[in-house]
């Protein structure tokens, strides 16, 4: 049992480690709110980040999802809930750098160890001129029906016109 503890321990050192490693890839963290006070270990928290779409300038996106503290959230292998919330904005004139298919993946974050990721994909409202973007959470098993949908109408910033996302869709 002491072997498979040790193993445990040494595993999510490592995770955490290469985790550092990718932190230029990660969101920004604006803040974290204790939710659960816990004895001697970290606190269940609510966490709010931060990130860019990277396709597209000029959309920021921020999201809300909670974190397990006691000693599996401390060690890292906790499985995390599927509840996540997701607002994005237009934040300065908007460009698009290349095309994208409807529910293209903007962003994935791991939720547990091995299975669950959280991802937030991107479409277009091509009626509208909007676009949408959808957070939600899957297993490889089975996924959750949990998500939040947040939308972005295009809109003139200064002089600059906004594109046509319609014209950035791959058929």
């Amino acid at each position: 049992m002491r072997f498979l503890t040790a193993a445990a321990l040494a595993l999510s050192v490592c995770l955490q480690g290469a985790g550092l490693a990718l932190a230029s890839d990660e969101p920004d963290l604006i803040f974290k709110k204790s939710t659960v006070w816990k004895f001697l270990t970290p606190d269940h928290k609510l966490a709010t980040y931060a990130i860019d779409d990277p396709l597209v300038d000029g959309v920021a996106c921020h999201f809300t999802v909670p974190e397990k503290g006691g000693v599996s959230g401390w060690l890292g292998v906790a499985e995390e809930v599927s509840d996540v919330s997701l607002a994005c904005r237009q934040v300065g004139p908007v460009t698009i750098k290349e095309n994208f298919e409807q529910g293209e993946e903007m962003f994935r974050q791991r939720r547990s160890l091995v299975f669950k990721k959280m991802q937030i994909v991107r479409g277009c409202d091509t009626k509208r001129n909007v676009l949408v973007y959808l957070v939600y959470s899957d297993k490889l098993i089975e996924g959750s029906p949990k998500n939040s949908t947040s939308t972005v109408p295009l809109m003139p910033w200064g002089d600059q016109q906004p594109p046509k996302c319609a014209d950035y869709l791959d058929d």
